[in-house]
């Protein structure tokens, strides 16, 4: 069998952690087809199916994902070698990997990027909206950007931006045609806007008070993916919505929105940049945590 070479494999790892050989292309900054001609050659050299391939879609086999999974970490640990030599003059260079929310991204373009582009200038930054949480590790991310009670066990976080408030929101006028709302099992009685989850499944209302938590399936005609959408419709007079506060402040500031429920809505731990404790942290990464930490 003949040896795969560190090119053909890192292409292969690109394509799967992208699921498009155009993202691919971009991202590597080279053309389709020859990302293409480097899955071929892999295939042929190795004697097996590494992806399933349709005009819409692209996807590992077991073959395919056992192969990458592998040498990921080899390939993580090579570039880092490569990088202490890149990085001996004193500037840092590379690429810098995040996944995140649309929250937790935004939240770092607005914190800590412009003071890390302004510092460390030949170090490129790949910010990527997710709305799944992924395995930063296998999908070949650096670090992730999740709210700190998401953040997966094993992982180190560091906390980014102020705590998180979740509101229950209504417009003035859907208020005064429907009943009060006092307490979180009255939203039975009521017309929610649901939230679908990255997973596909609804979001179950959640709430705290006094120590207590309690968790309610609100009912509802209109189910939304999106929480700029969310607050939208409940201007609009279409229901009551739960959207982080972040989301609804400039229409509750305007009186085009009331909260209900306050005392049962608390502050939580906010967004926080994760990434693996059992590998060594890339210079990049490291410099843009000291700037998160200095913030």
């Amino acid at each position: 069998m003949k040896r795969p070479s560190w090119g053909d494999l890192n292409a292969l790892a690109e394509i799967i952690a992208r699921r498009s050989f155009r993202e691919a292309a971009d991202s590597l900054g080279v053309s389709r087809s020859s990302l293409s001609h480097a899955v071929r050659t892999l295939e042929r050299d190795l004697g097996v199916r590494l992806l399933h391939r349709t005009t819409r879609s692209v996807s590992p086999t077991p073959e395919g994902e056992r192969l990458v999974n592998g040498m990921l970490p080899l390939m993580g640990a090579m570039d880092e070698v490569l990088s202490d030599f890149a990085n001996a003059d004193g500037q840092l260079r590379g690429i810098l990997r995040i996944n995140g929310n649309e929250s937790g991204i935004r939240e770092l373009l607005a914190t800590a990027v412009p003071r890390f582009v302004e510092l460390h200038p030949r170090v490129e930054l790949d910010l990527v909206v997710d709305g799944a949480l992924v395995d930063i590790i296998e999908r070949g991310f650096d670090a992730g950007i999740r709210l700190m009670d998401k953040v997966p066990r094993d992982m180190i976080a560091v906390p980014i931006g102020p705590p998180v408030r979740f509101v229950v929101v209504a417009s003035p006028g859907y208020l005064a045609r429907h009943s009060p709302i006092t307490e979180p099992e009255m939203l039975r009685q009521h017309c929610c806007i649901r939230q679908r989850l990255p997973s596909g499944k609804r979001y179950r209302w959640e709430f705290v008070h006094a120590g207590c938590a309690m968790t309610v399936d609100v009912p509802g005609q209109l189910t939304l993916n999106d929480n700029a959408l969310m607050v939208q419709a409940a201007i609009d007079g279409l229901g009551v919505a739960y959207v982080p506060e972040q989301y609804a402040e400039a229409a509750i500031r305007e009186g085009r929105l009331l909260t209900v429920l306050l005392d049962w809505c608390p502050p939580e731990p906010g967004l926080a940049l994760y990434y693996s404790g059992h590998r060594q942290i890339p210079a990049p990464l490291g410099a843009l945590i000291k700037i998160l930490r200095q913030s």
